[in-house]
């Protein structure tokens, strides 16, 4: 009961293409991986570890396990950490941000990343009120709302960021 409302069940796909074109491409990316925060967000059992059984179902252990404050706070903390990171590495500012299309799990935490990356909320991304979190398909689908929205264009300057299961 204390997860099941902030998951939605969506799926999107995003198309990357060769592109001869100078001013038209991904400029850079950082993939950071901490499996450490495993038990904060975890669905304990299920596949071949602990398959379904009378046991497992009767233990309530298929569902959604969430340390609300530690994922919060890892997720800021990372999310923030990351696009610096990435910004600076690349000589670019929040200024310089035409759209920050992070991953649609907590509208505190989004409108948190937001702000401690100095971006108006003008230039962030949020449709979890209208999908909740689809997991893997909150950013294609919050980049197709911001297509939708007239927000993103040909040779915006797009930040992308997502924390996911585990603290991967």
């Amino acid at each position: 009961r204390t997860t099941c409302v902030l998951f939605g069940d969506g799926a999107g796909a995003v198309v990357v293409e060769a592109n001869d074109a100078d001013d038209v491409g991904i400029i850079d990316f950082e993939h950071y991986v901490d499996g450490a925060g495993g038990s904060a967000l975890c669905l304990p059992a299920g596949g071949s570890l602990h398959p379904a059984s009378h046991e497992t179902v009767d233990k309530r252990v298929h569902y959604v396990k969430q340390d609300g404050g530690t994922v919060f706070k890892f997720a800021v903390r990372n999310m923030e950490e990351v696009c610096r990171r990435l910004l600076v590495r690349n000589g670019i500012t929040g200024n310089d941000i035409d759209l920050f299309v992070p991953h649609q799990a907590n509208s505190r935490i989004i409108l948190s990343g937001g702000d401690k990356l100095g971006l108006p909320r003008e230039k962030v991304i949020t449709n979890i009120d209208k999908f909740g979190n689809t997991t893997a398909g909150t950013i294609p689908l919050a980049l197709d709302d911001a297509v939708q929205q007239g927000r993103l264009k040909r040779g915006d300057l797009v930040l992308i960021a997502a924390v996911g299961a585990g603290f991967t």
